[in-house]
């Protein structure tokens, strides 16, 4: 029984009478096995009266043994391995031996050398061990059936007890599969913020889940619900959570698991959102919709990330798969009926989703090929590079229309034989395929064909050649805009000048507002900046488009949209905010410039670089054009550059060459307008825009359309846009990144108004600019009421608040007061990180930099206390506490900026007690910098007239990590130089790490302490190391042993 089992009900409209299908067709009923509901009724009785927290629990197991799970009354780790033995053996219908079992869980399953990465490894990928056998044989033991799901078994268990972590604790509900706990469930009383149980689930990662057998670091995914809501999440969304809230500066951050925001709800294939625990409980955790969602709609990737798929994501895909079997089953191979198109907002995950469709398609035993077809010459890399990220050699892609044809014959270099499932490759080279081999083999093979971005690009000649060839094809399409009767336009092809008429019916849809209303991307806050004054009497329409354009292209006005930009760059880029990105620090977002044409590309380019040498500034720009053949189209959809650069009129190739030097003299590169070099230049440009070394690119049409960079948070624009143009382009700025982006910036040089609004009204709902475009400047200052009646307080309302219930000159007393204002300033820093953007909130803030440092300080002081408090107590002492460390940390100073005020300090002779007291204040109000206050204080003391600040504090740091490092070997009995050389990767690289082996390498030997004993002594050695750390990391300790070397080598 493989995929196609899956999707086995169909229920067909039939002529009646008649054994033929009818020409056309539609599924009217969905198949009963469905991942994802297509359409939910939630459960209309509802309980009036209080539920306490254990009642909302017993019901909550009642519906899952009502649903065909088995309750088990086990608490303690013996029974639950005792039962796993029962499990794994009837799963593979072998009875262990007591031999046989102990070695193979000790080895296999609680092996203590893997935690939560290798264990979800193992579930994902590696679920088949070996079993040495008594005699001497093998034998593959399965830990979960993923070709026939219902033979996995599902159980129940309730307040498990762990006593071997740092603190006892009980767990709420477990889901047992084959004996292993892969889902668990953490519940709040109704009233209580769900974000309780995420943070009560952090604390058992660090206190528990690892102890005793480490079992519980097979979970794959987390349940949250207070009984109103409830939200699930993978294991490795909480784990980058715990590594996020460490004080390390240098830290990874990934863009798929930035800890709570990267919750999810469930939803039916509508995407309305169930939300209440019962009826999560009948869909969500329905046992073939669990069951799917473990085995077939998870991914773990390259960079150990388990990626739990989205509802709308599951949806779409099983849709396509459906389409695809009932083709098959009927003989509907290579109509349009044998397709559709899937209409997913840009942003919303469409490579993932097409990823799974051609994985799960391809393991159909009467599909041959899988094709992923792209449209750019360039999408093809960065396609192949999301699969690869998704599943290493998933996928093939193809340089040539040569390897391309190698690939559909099966043929490997050398000519023999390989079989090469999935294709990605672009539509010009499937093209060139198609013209150079009529009468191929592979067109009578079943070719299942995906279009990605399946807009303007595939109509034409190339899309009606393509179609011609394949006999037995299965064509589908997504989009995050589709072409409709109000967006399209005239052409060669009329019948395919829509995406319902050149792909078939619609699948399933995703818009930007649900994307927006599901927190799957950002909305949109939009300026328009009129630079034009219009005579008296004159509107566009009575100009014609040529003097439009030169007055647009005039350098008065080139000069004054310059001038504005690079005044509001730090504004609308937030260069004063700080973040992490892969282990950087960084400041602030990039933007892209786009602009209407390429002459007016080249005069934004010099007159960029002309204003940036006069204001001594340190921006970065560059810009990337090539040919477009129909530059100046009136539609909607932006025209396709390639790399033709050979078509570019000599003046335009010339300036581009020039572009692309000084790009080279920047980054020491060697790129130039040469096909191959063009190429590599748009990759290498690419790269840098993703990674935030290109702060400014202006673009003509490249890099507007299926470009994602999660850095990028504005878009200026000087061109007109409209429809799906004006999506795409917006578009590249709306992706989450962290708390710090909260919604993308669009400045408008050209009235777009009436465009932005027709576009959200085609593409979402003609009442959607409230969900998708930011609300005005007053309306954060002043407060304002939602579309669903509550209000929502302004900026002055809560520093007024804060001002009277929190004067700086008194004190907060008692603990409810104290999280009264830990909620109160995390609205105010919340909202600040909002305004900061618009123009008028520096002139109008009312409250004094002191005063907000002032405040910051208690703020910290708060954290600093509940930190400890949590971890010196057992049960809930702060999960209704959350604290804004992210957006405190944007505002953060380093220690550069101390020194500097250290050096004023000794330049007054040790005098000046103001600049002491500023550097204190500093201090105190830094979350990264709190951590260091003892050794920055130790050195401050020190301070004289004779002392050099820098060289004296190089030395100075150097000695205080040599003697605490010292220190922290002798008294944990570590060994020397294995403990030194991982301190030294640690600094070089940035991050501590405390999963894998390296831990285990600089312990004493086992013999001290065996067992349990060693991993509690572990986690003891990696909390002391992690308060190490703490201290240290930030400073450069590494660049500052390389300089004390590189000064005593020169004596």
């Amino acid at each position: 029984m493989g995929v196609e089992s899956i999707y086995r009900i169909n229920i067909l409209i039939l002529e009646e009478g008649s054994s033929e299908i009818m020409g056309t067709y539609s599924i009217i009923a969905e198949s009963n096995d469905s991942t994802v509901v297509a359409e939910y009724t939630p459960e209309s009785s509802r309980s009036e009266s209080f539920q306490s927290e254990a009642a909302l629990e017993k019901e909550f197991i009642r519906m899952l043994t009502m649903q065909g799970y088995e309750y088990l009354a086990i608490c303690d780790e013996k029974s639950l391995i005792n039962n796993l033995r029962k499990q794994i053996a009837l799963l593979n219908d072998y009875d262990f031996t007591d031999s046989e079992w102990e070695r193979f869980f000790k080895e296999m399953l609680a092996n203590t050398n893997e935690g939560i990465v290798e264990k979800t490894r193992t579930i994902q990928n590696d679920y088949v061990k070996v079993l040495c056998r008594d005699n001497g044989t093998f034998k593959n033991i399965r830990l979960i059936d993923k070709k026939n799901i219902h033979n996995n078994r599902l159980q129940v268990i309730n307040q498990y007890q762990e006593t071997e972590g740092n603190h006892d604790t009980r767990y709420d509900v477990s889901i047992l599969v084959n004996g292993l706990p892969l889902v668990h469930v953490e519940l709040k009383r109704r009233g209580v913020a769900i974000r309780e149980a995420f943070n009560q689930i952090k604390r058992y990662q660090r206190d528990s889940f690892w102890a005793s057998s480490g079992l519980y670091e097979y979970v794959q995914i987390f349940i949250i619900s207070n009984g109103t809501h409830t939200k699930y999440y993978s294991n490795t969304t909480r784990n980058s959570h715990i590594k996020e809230m460490g004080e390390s500066e240098k830290r990874k951050s990934k863009k798929t698991s930035n800890s709570f925001e990267f919750t999810s709800f469930w939803a039916d294939s509508s995407n309305k959102v169930i939300t209440d625990l019962i009826d999560f409980t009948k869909t969500f955790l329905a046992k073939h919709t669990i069951l799917n969602v473990l085995t077939k709609y998870c991914v773990f990737t390259t960079e150990e990330i388990l990626m739990v798929m989205r509802p709308y994501q599951i949806a779409a895909t099983e849709r396509i798969l459906n389409r695809i079997e009932v083709s098959n089953n009927y003989n509907k191979m290579g109509t349009i009926d044998a397709g559709g198109y899937i209409w997913h907002t840009t942003g919303s995950g469409k490579t993932l989703t097409s990823f799974k469709t051609a994985q799960l398609a391809s393991a159909l035993p009467y599909v041959d090929k899988v094709m992923f077809v792209v449209d750019r010459k360039d999408l093809d890399y960065q396609t192949m590079k999301e699969y690869d990220r998704f599943e290493k050699g998933s996928a093939n892609s193809n340089s040539s229309t040569r390897v391309l044809q190698r690939q559909l014959e099966d043929r490997d270099e050398k000519g023999g034989y390989h079989q090469y499932k999935i294709i990605i490759t672009t539509i010009q080279k499937l093209d060139n395929f198609v013209t150079k081999n009529k009468g191929h083999e592979v067109f009578n093979k079943n070719c299942v064909i995906i279009f990605d971005e399946c807009h303007r690009s595939q109509f034409g000649d190339m899309h009606a050649k393509i179609v011609k060839s394949f006999k037995k094809y299965y064509m589908f399409g997504f989009t995050g805009t589709p072409i409709f009767a109000a967006n399209s336009g005239t052409g060669k092809y009329k019948e395919m000048l829509t995406t319902p008429q050149t792909f078939g019916s619609q699948l399933h849809a995703y818009t930007i507002i649900d994307a927006i209303n599901d927190g799957n991307v950002l909305p949109f806050r939009i300026d328009y900046v009129n630079t034009v004054k219009e005579k008296e009497n004159i509107n566009d329409k009575n100009v014609s488009a040529i003097d439009i354009e030169r007055a647009m292209g005039s350098p008065e006005r080139i000069r004054g949209i310059v001038k504005y930009t690079l005044e509001h760059f730090d504004k609308k880029t937030k260069r004063n905010s700080f973040y992490s990105l892969k282990g950087k620090r960084m400041a602030g977002f990039n933007s892209i410039f786009a602009v209407s044409s390429i002459p007016m590309a080249m005069k934004y380019y010099k007159e960029f670089q002309k204003q940036i040498l006069e204001n001594n500034s340190k921006l970065v720009i560059a810009t990337i054009f090539s040919y477009a053949p129909n530059e100046d189209s009136p539609e909607d959809v932006l025209q396709e550059e390639g790399f033709e650069t050979d078509e570019l009129d000599q003046t335009s190739r010339d300036f581009l060459e020039s572009a692309i030097c000084d790009y080279n003299k920047v980054f020491k590169t060697n790129f130039d307008t040469s096909a191959d070099k063009f190429q590599n230049y748009y990759k290498d440009l690419s790269m840098r825009v993703k990674s935030r070394e290109i702060d400014l690119l202006i673009v003509v049409n490249m890099f507007l359309t299926g470009f994602d960079a999660t850095t990028l948070n504005t878009l200026w624009v000087d061109k007109n846009l409209r429809m799906h143009g004006l999506i795409q382009a917006y578009s590249r700025t709306n992706r989450i990144l962290n708390s710090v982006k909260t919604y993308g910036n669009i400045i408008c040089f050209r009235d777009l108004h009436e465009a932005t609004d027709d576009a959200i009204g085609l593409f979402g709902d003609k009442n959607a600019s409230g969900i998708v475009l930011l609300r005005s400047f007053y309306d954060y200052w002043n407060g304002y009421e939602d579309c669903n009646g509550e209000f929502h307080p302004g900026y002055i309302d809560l520093i007024r608040k804060l001002e009277t219930e929190y004067p700086l000159e008194g004190e907060i007393v008692g603990e409810q007061a104290e999280k009264e204002f830990i909620k109160l300033f995390g609205s105010i820093i919340n909202m600040r990180n909002i305004l900061s953007s618009f123009d008028q909130f520096e002139e109008m803030d009312n409250i004094t930099k002191r005063d907000l440092q002032n405040y910051q300080s208690m703020y910290l002081d708060f954290y600093d206390k509940y930190r400890r408090k949590e971890d010196s107590e057992k049960e809930d002492i702060t999960d209704d506490i959350e604290f804004e460390i992210e957006l405190i940390k944007q505002v953060e100073i380093n220690i550069d900026y101390v020194l500097m005020l250290v050096e004023k300090y000794h330049v007054s002779n040790c005098k000046d007690k103001e600049i002491l007291s500023s550097i204190l204040k500093e201090i105190d109000a830094s979350i990264q910098l709190r951590s260091k206050k003892e050794l920055i204080e130790r050195f401050i003391n020190s301070v004289n007239v004779d002392t050099q600040v820098n060289s004296d504090w190089r030395r100075f740091v150097l000695e205080q990590v040599d003697k605490d490092l010292n220190d922290l070997v002798v008294s944990e009995k570590l060994k020397p130089e294995e403990t030194r050389r991982f301190v030294f990767n640690v600094f070089r690289d940035g991050i501590f790490k405390t999963t894998g082996t390296e831990i285990g390498k600089i312990m004493p030997p086992v013999s001290l302490f065996g067992g349990l004993g060693r991993e509690k002594r572990k986690h003891g050695i990696i909390g002391k190391l992690g308060l190490f750390f703490e201290k240290y990391l930030g400073l450069g300790i590494d660049e500052l042993k390389a300089e004390e070397q590189n000064k005593n080598d020169s004596i």
